[in-house]
């Protein structure tokens, strides 16, 4: 692993420091880069269980089995683990909305089929419904991590051993405005952002107990810091807003080649910069520093919307990853899709996402709430309609139909899905059979054996 991998143990010691101009130059310089959008990815995290007892934590030698397993298969994706042994799969860019979906269908079938063979299998859900935080990597990145996120409570730990997502990757947009501009989509994210949450909730359980809200996963990322998770505010222009939020927040750890990593406390990036203590910052720590921010949307360049719970089912991983590039990425719809989210900013107010009213109400009710299943349903709609403008396959169209009268037309989400705790160890709503949610009304929750996630 480089030294200047984010995960690494640090930079060279001979590197040259970096000022605050550089540091300001950089981040406005690779933050977003702009042009026609055309490229697409998806991040896939999914949590590890036995498939005839869920409820069971998989013992470490079985899940380091399975680990060396998957790592000899032939992906196209990149594959990691999260701290709790989550799985995550990180497609690589493509150049259409299907060949994301082609070459992460393989990919999955290919993970799902070497699980089984373990007697495991990847189910997607936004927080394990049964399991405490437990953390299997030891590294010195996530030893810092935990150290830091404790200080604002728990639910840092659970975040980080406890949850999984769908993240979308998207290109930024084109520099000029209108409803492809980056300014545009920017605003966009923050917006639309919520009503993805409410469509997607799928995490009403934690330790085997009903919480309070449909996206336990988002309650616990506006839980996990008091800035690190925040959307930049201050009105700014996106470039200056990222450029601000990144060097006034706080650095999680300082790397070092040896040893245990620095945890300083109340450090922002700025003022490293400008003490050099406790030593001097290089790019590299920059670099490392972005990784350590955890807003809904993170701008790499790409946009990468973070705040959609992991999907169950064979295909729910699709969904979102179809219905945000449609939404984004077809001019018509963009444009729709803009002026029926853009009221929404009223009930949001003036707090940062994910800690206003809007984006509370979308964790905590789904689409009970009136005003987002009123958005997410001209939003699906609109959807739809853009993915058949884009060449979708009829397989996707259906999918992504079926769940719109599944649960956005009805005012529902996944979690209404689950019912309570013990219904969940059969896990069969997690199944990719016919009575599986993609294909109809759930059936009565039932003991059973999981196919897969």
């Amino acid at each position: 692993m480089s030294s200047d991998t984010p995960g690494g143990p640090g930079p060279r010691l001979d590197t040259a420091p970096l000022d605050e101009g550089a540091a300001q130059d950089l981040l406005r310089g690779i933050c977003f880069k702009t042009g026609p959008p055309r490229i697409v990815g998806v991040e896939l995290e999914w949590l590890i269980h036995d498939r005839e007892h869920p409820a069971v934590p998989v013992d470490g030698d079985r899940l380091d089995s399975a680990v060396a397993a998957l790592r000899e298969l032939p992906l196209s994706a990149e594959l990691t683990f999260e701290p709790g042994g989550q799985l995550e799969l990180s497609s690589q860019p493509a150049g259409s909305l299907m060949e994301c979906v082609e070459t992460t269908a393989a990919d999955l079938a290919a993970v799902r089929g070497s699980l089984g063979r373990a007697g495991l299998a990847p189910v997607g859900l936004g927080v394990d419904p049964w399991q405490t935080p437990h953390r299997r990597l030891r590294e010195p990145r996530y030893d810092a991590m935990e150290a830091a996120l404790d200080r604002a409570g728990p639910a840092g730990r659970a975040m980080m051993c406890t949850s999984a997502s769908v993240q979308v990757c998207l290109d930024a947009g084109e520099e000029e405005p209108g409803p492809l501009g980056y300014g545009r989509r920017w605003q966009l994210t923050h917006l639309l952002g919520a009503v993805l949450v409410a469509a997607f909730a799928n995490s009403p359980f934690r330790q085997g107990r009903r919480t309070g809200w449909k996206s336990t996963r988002q309650s616990l990322w506006a839980d996990l810091d008091p800035v690190r998770t925040l959307a930049p505010g201050g009105g700014l222009p996106p470039r200056e807003a990222w450029t601000s939020h990144v060097l006034d927040t706080t650095v999680m750890c300082v790397r070092r080649e040896d040893g245990p990593w620095d945890v300083p406390e109340g450090l922002t990036f700025r003022e490293w910069i400008r003490t050099g203590a406790p030593r001097p910052p290089v790019q590299a720590d920059l670099d490392y520093h972005i990784t350590t921010l955890f807003p809904p949307v993170r701008p790499r360049g790409h946009l990468e919307l973070r705040m959609i719970d992991a999907q169950s089912g064979a295909d729910g991983w699709l969904v979102p990853l179809a219905v945000a590039t449609a939404l984004f990425d077809d001019p018509e719809a963009a444009e729709t899709v803009y002026r029926t989210v853009k009221p929404l900013a009223e009930s949001a107010g003036s707090a940062a996402a994910p800690r206003n009213p809007l984006w509370t109400t979308a964790a905590r009710e789904g689409l009970a709430d009136p005003e987002l299943r009123a958005a997410a349903v001209v939003c699906f709609e609109t959807a739809l309609t853009a993915l058949d403008r884009m060449g979708a396959s009829e397989a996707v169209r259906n999918t992504v139909a079926a769940f719109n009268d599944r649960y956005v037309a009805r005012g529902r989400c996944p979690a209404d899905d689950l019912l309570r705790p013990g219904a969940l160890a059969g896990l069969s709503l997690l199944t990719d059979s016919p009575d599986g949610p993609a294909n109809g009304p759930a059936a009565p929750p039932h003991s059973g054996r999981v196919t897969s996630a």
